[in-house]
């Protein structure tokens, strides 16, 4: 059986707080995000408890009649619990050393392995076709295990939403950038 897990960005939301809400744009990409996934057989959705990220893939749960799996390991990292002003820099420096750790936050490394573990699970179930829908730097964590120079600039061009497809064959994970989603105007 050859297994892919569709990573999904959450679409447009209104703040960074794990209750912000996709904004008016965020719930049009989400219908769009639906219309894409919907030529595609899922067997399995898992997201992060983030309400953005639930709401992201809400129609096409309900397109599918598939229940959302929530899992607290797809959580947005934290990069520290201090107010960073310059957080894009130290953000950028975590690209660079994967062991940096600021007050209250998590490494990449650590990041990388939580979300890491995710997939790894996930291509073992007995199911063929899976969403998995997280959070731009958690997601670009995961891209950078499987393609080591996906770096802080592949970051930055992440769009809300975003698609990437990871398939499992011959004990090997391809990924491939599938959608980007930045044609919605407001």
């Amino acid at each position: 059986m050859k297994k892919k897990i569709y990573i999904v960005r959450h679409c447009e939301a209104q703040g960074q707080p794990p209750e912000s809400p996709l904004t008016e744009m965020g719930f049009t990409q989400a219908k769009y995000l639906s219309d894409f996934l919907s030529n595609i057989k899922i067997d399995r959705i898992i997201s992060s408890p983030f309400l953005r990220a639930i709401q992201s893939v809400e129609p096409i749960s309900k397109e599918t009649n598939i229940r959302i799996e929530i899992d607290e390991r797809l959580s947005e990292r934290i990069l520290s619990t201090l107010d960073l002003p310059d957080w894009p820099e130290k953000l950028k420096a975590t690209f660079d050393d994967s062991e940096l750790k600021f007050e209250g936050g998590e490494s990449s490394k650590e990041a990388m392995n939580r979300i890491v573990n995710v997939v790894d699970e996930a291509f073992k179930r007995e199911v063929e076709n899976t969403i998995i829908v997280t959070h731009g730097n958690l997601m670009s964590l995961l891209l950078k295990n499987y393609d080591n120079s996906f770096d802080f600039d592949c970051w930055k061009n992440l769009s809300n939403p975003d698609v990437f497809v990871l398939s499992y064959v011959n004990n090997k994970v391809n990924m491939e950038h599938l959608w980007r989603k930045k044609l919605i105007k407001k």
